[in-house]
């Protein structure tokens, strides 16, 4: 249930430090938006207070002490499904249980990185408020995710090609809040001899895109990793543009190349890493021989560099509404007129992989 305009939104914090508990209670309640309605010190008493106050939000730490984070996220999700966003550390560790409560059905996560730096409290600040925001003014509650190979006597494949017959060369693949887990359904539909190279640019700090590529490569058929300098775009590889930085596209004589590139560079870029500069430089790089996926995602990356995508002859789908977690970026391509299909997440794989039937016909 969304909250009405007229009434603040209700947010549980659950986290183990006191000092992270007063931070996010200091923040959310500066906020005339928003309401801290309790706090819990660890999962089971977040649950208990998840079944008694009923908010419209939790916001969770992993590790904690009596009942871990997810834990407490699944007891929460099997009783009174709510959105919930896991507050995470910047480690290998805080990766792969943030991919685990994602999967689990939080809604979202926020890196714990509350320094001494002005800086990186103002980031903080920023992000927990967005998200939080967000994530209450989305459409649904997420439930925990069906595995890929589970879903497959109940998703129907897609029967006649959409996608508008055009030169395709390449994938770019562009995601946001609720991304992790629409990205592994997608790339788990694509075939091992997919005759295209794919990169993805998903928002994610330096810290979790290495561990989220690892993660895919284990569940899906082509190979994925986590794009460095210098690697070419190839057939059957999906790279994962690295965290905390751009990544360009430049064609050079063995291909088309990796550039990742300092965020200061290109400022005005909001979302890191950007997506508009991903799919932009792509498309200089490939003519517009391009195939642009948006899924997912919270703002509106994605839709100048689908608009030019676009403009160079290259070809574009996007998530449905009833299937994203939040749907702000697809609707900014939808509604700007930038996209030629728009299916929901249990299609997209197929019909991007229907791109390869093609190729070999």
């Amino acid at each position: 249930m969304i909250p009405s305009k007229d009434r603040r939104i209700r947010v549980l914090v659950v986290d183990d430090s006191s000092f992270m508990r007063m931070a996010i209670r200091r923040i959310l309640d500066q906020d005339p938006d928003i309401e801290v309605i309790g706090t819990a010190v660890n999962g089971a008493e977040g649950v208990r207070k998840a079944m008694e106050l009923k908010p419209d939000l939790v916001t969770m730490d992993v590790e904690m002490p009596v009942m871990d984070g997810i834990t407490a996220l699944k007891q929460i999700m099997a009783k009174e499904p709510t959105r919930v966003i896991m507050v995470s550390t910047l480690t290998n560790e805080g990766a792969k249980a943030t991919f685990d409560a994602l999967e689990a059905g939080a809604v979202d996560y926020i890196p714990k990185n509350i320094t001494d730096s002005t800086q990186a409290q103002s980031i903080f600040r920023e992000e927990i408020l967005r998200k939080v925001k967000g994530a209450v003014r989305s459409a649904g509650i997420r439930r925990a995710a069906a595995l890929p190979g589970r879903q497959v006597s109940v998703v129907r494949k897609v029967t006649e090609a959409r996608i508008p017959n055009a030169r395709v060369s390449y994938v770019a693949i562009g995601a946001s809040t609720g991304g992790p887990v629409a990205l592994q359904e997608v790339l788990s539909r694509i075939p091992v001899n997919f005759p295209y190279g794919i990169i993805v640019a998903i928002h994610m700090p330096k810290a979790f895109t290495g561990p989220y590529a690892e993660r895919l490569n284990a569940k899906c058929s082509i190979t994925i990793k986590e794009a460095a300098e210098g690697d070419i775009l190839k057939p059957g590889t999906a790279l994962i543009a690295p965290g905390g930085m751009h990544t360009m596209l430049n064609r050079r004589p063995g291909g088309i190349i990796v550039h990742p590139v300092p965020i200061g560079e290109y400022p005005k870029y909001t979302y890191v890493p950007s997506i508009d500069l991903m799919m932009t430089s792509l498309a200089d790089a490939c003519g517009g021989s391009a195939l642009g996926v948006i899924l997912t995602g919270m703002g509106n990356d994605g839709f100048k560099g689908m608009q030019h995508l676009k403009s160079k002859g290259g070809v574009s789908l996007v998530q449905d509404e009833e299937s994203s977690t939040i749907y702000g970026m697809p609707r900014a391509c939808a509604e700007g007129g930038v996209a030629d299909v728009i299916l929901p997440l249990s299609q997209i794989g197929f019909e991007i992989a229907k791109i390869a039937e093609r190729a070999y016909k």
